[in-house]
């Protein structure tokens, strides 16, 4: 049959990215010793040489499928664009893996376990000859309680749930095994005024509102408080931050960014 895609071009343009996007696939993913199984959302692309009309869709797809059939590390996904490199001969490819990543949740009283689901995404880019550029990204929640709220208040503050967002960006990547996607959530959500829960008891209620009541801060706090911790975490090279807080008393939402390279 006529392999269409590989018919000459003569416009001289040489396409950047081209490929596929809106896949939905499940993997399944390794993090600190366990293994979860998630349905991804995923771009996966290629440059396209200038000679040639179009690229090999279903060569991408073969990619894919043959990785959900075993768990993926953050390393794995250097393997992925290197298959594409081969396959579609090309001279650079990256891809976006978006997905609901869990993580066990102990309320602070009663010790009841529940699943609390974090918005995190994979990001690599490689060149033919040269190493992954590796980026997780986190969207990580937790409550916020005003700290000018409570210092005129007679009784209470106002608090509402936030939001941080982080973009990682990863120095070295044959160090990429010792990311744990856990151990990062923990070290932002810590940085509010006090954690959220998916299963609270009275018990447990009573206790986050007397912590965040003890613990105020306002979004420029929060924003603050990730950077340092980020600034600890070994072998990043850059990161991007956004702290967006949900105000309860005002139609609008307090926001706060911040973005800093490393090395």
């Amino acid at each position: 049959m006529t392999d269409v895609q590989n018919q000459p071009d003569g416009r001289g343009i040489k396409i950047q990215r081209t490929g596929v996007t809106g896949v939905h696939l499940p993997f399944f993913v390794a993090d600190g010793g366990t293994t979860q199984q998630v349905t991804a959302q995923i771009r996966f692309t290629v440059a396209l040489n200038e000679n040639l009309r179009g690229t090999h869709m279903s060569r991408l797809m073969e990619i894919l499928t043959d990785w959900t059939q075993r768990p993926i590390v953050i390393a794995d996904v250097e393997k992925i664009l290197l298959d594409a490199l081969e396959k579609l001969s090309t001279d650079f490819a990256t891809i976006t893996m978006a997905f609901k990543f869990f993580t066990k949740k102990k309320s602070p009283v009663s010790s009841r376990v529940s699943l609390s689901a974090v918005d995190c995404e994979f990001g690599g880019e490689l060149r033919r000859g040269g190493r992954m550029k590796f980026t997780l990204g986190l969207s990580v929640p937790f409550t916020s309680l005003c700290p000018c709220s409570r210092e005129i208040s007679d009784c209470g503050a106002h608090n509402q749930r936030s939001l941080c967002r982080v973009k990682l960006t990863f120095a070295d990547a044959d160090k990429l095994d010792a990311v744990n996607i856990a151990q990062l959530i923990r070290l932002i959500e810590t940085q509010g005024s006090a954690e959220v829960f998916p299963l609270l008891k009275r018990e447990d209620e009573k206790f986050l509102t007397e912590a965040a009541y003890r613990n105020p801060k306002f979004v420029e706090d929060i924003l603050r408080d990730v950077v340092t911790a980020l600034r600890r975490v070994d072998n990043l090279a850059a990161f991007a931050v956004e702290c967006e807080n949900f105000e309860s008393i005002h139609n609008h939402n307090a926001f706060a960014a911040h973005e800093e390279q490393l090395t």
